[in-house]
C-alpha cells in the first residue's frame, strides 16, 4: 500500500512556474504552498488550483522548508522546487520506492540542468543531485542559503533524472543570485568576517576557474561562459554587500 504523500513548494513571485508544478504532481495526496508574499498572481493561481497556500515572512531558506514541512499532514515529503519537472518514469520510481523503501527515509535524484534553453553537461553540473523525497520524522534543513536536508537514517538514489529547467532569464536567473549573495553576506556579517582584496579578487576569480576550466564549463559553449561569469561575479557581489553592510550603506 502506497503511503500518502504531501508535495511542498515555496514560491516567491512564480506565476510563469507554478500551474506546471502542481500539475506534475497531481498523484501527491496533498499539496501546499508557502509564498513569501509574492505580488504578481502565483497565489491566485494555486488557490485556483484548489491547493493549499499559507503565506509566511521569509528569513531564509532552511526556515521556511522547516515551516513548510510543518505544515504537511502526511510523513512522505516531495519537496521539489519550481524550476523542476517530475517525469511520469521519475513519478513512478517515487511510488514503488516510498512503498518500499526497505529501511530508507529519504531518496536523492539526480537533476538535469538546462540553462537559456541548453542541456548543461559540465561546469560540476553533471553531478547535481538533491534529497527531494523523505520521511519528516527523520529528516530537517539546516543552512541559510545553500540549504541541505539533514538526514537520520539510510538514504538511496533514485535512477531516473529530475529536469531543472532553470530560468529561460537571464535577469531572473541573476536576480536569484542576487538573494543568495545578500543571504550569504548577512551570515558573514553576523560571524563578524570583514572582507579583504583576497575576498574582491581572488574568490570570484577561483569560482569562475573552477566552474569554467577545472570542472570543463567551457564545453558547454557559451552558456558555459554565462554561468562561470554569473557565479563568479555573485561571489564578488557576496563580499560587496558585506563590505557595504559594515559602512551602514544599503
Amino acid at each position: 500500500m502506497t503511503p500518502k504523500i504531501t508535495a511542498l513548494a515555496i514560491t516567491l513571485n512564480e506565476e510563469q512556474n507554478i500551474e506546471r508544478y502542481i500539475k506534475s504532481l497531481h498523484f501527491a495526496d496533498e499539496i501546499i504552498i508557502v509564498d513569501s508574499f509574492s505580488n504578481d498572481k502565483t497565489v491566485e493561481i494555486a488557490k485556483n488550483l484548489n491547493v493549499k497556500v499559507i503565506q509566511n515572512k521569509f528569513i531564509d531558506f532552511s526556515s521556511q522548508r522547516n515551516f513548510a514541512i510543518n505544515q504537511a499532514s502526511n510523513d512522505w515529503i516531495l519537496f521539489f522546487d519550481l524550476d523542476e519537472y517530475v517525469t511520469d518514469d521519475l513519478r513512478n520510481e517515487i511510488i514503488e520506492n516510498i512503498s518500499t523503501p526497505n529501511g530508507k527515509v529519504a531518496f536523492f535524484i539526480k537533476r538535469q540542468f538546462n540553462f537559456l534553453g541548453k542541456k548543461i553537461n559540465f561546469g560540476g553540473w553533471q553531478n547535481d543531485k538533491a534529497a527531494r523525497v523523505f520521511n519528516k520524522k527523520y529528516c530537517k534543513f539546516e543552512g541559510l542559503v545553500h540549504e541541505s536536508l539533514k538526514i537520520d537514517g539510510q538514504f538511496g538514489k533514485l535512477k531516473h533524472k529530475l529536469n531543472h529547467e532553470s530560468y529561460n532569464s537571464f535577469d531572473l536567473y541573476n536576480a536569484k543570485l542576487n538573494l543568495y549573495s545578500k543571504l550569504q553576506a548577512e551570515k558573514l556579517y553576523a560571524k563578524k568576517l570583514k572582507p579583504n582584496a583576497y575576498h574582491f579578487l581572488f574568490r570570484p576569480f577561483y569560482r569562475f576557474t573552477w566552474q569554467y576550466v577545472y570542472r570543463l564549463g567551457f564545453l558547454d559553449g557559451k552558456e558555459g561562459f554565462i554561468l562561470a561569469y554569473v557565479h563568479g561575479f555573485a561571489v564578488f557581489k557576496r563580499y560587496l554587500q558585506l563590505w557595504m553592510k559594515y559602512r551602514k550603506l544599503d
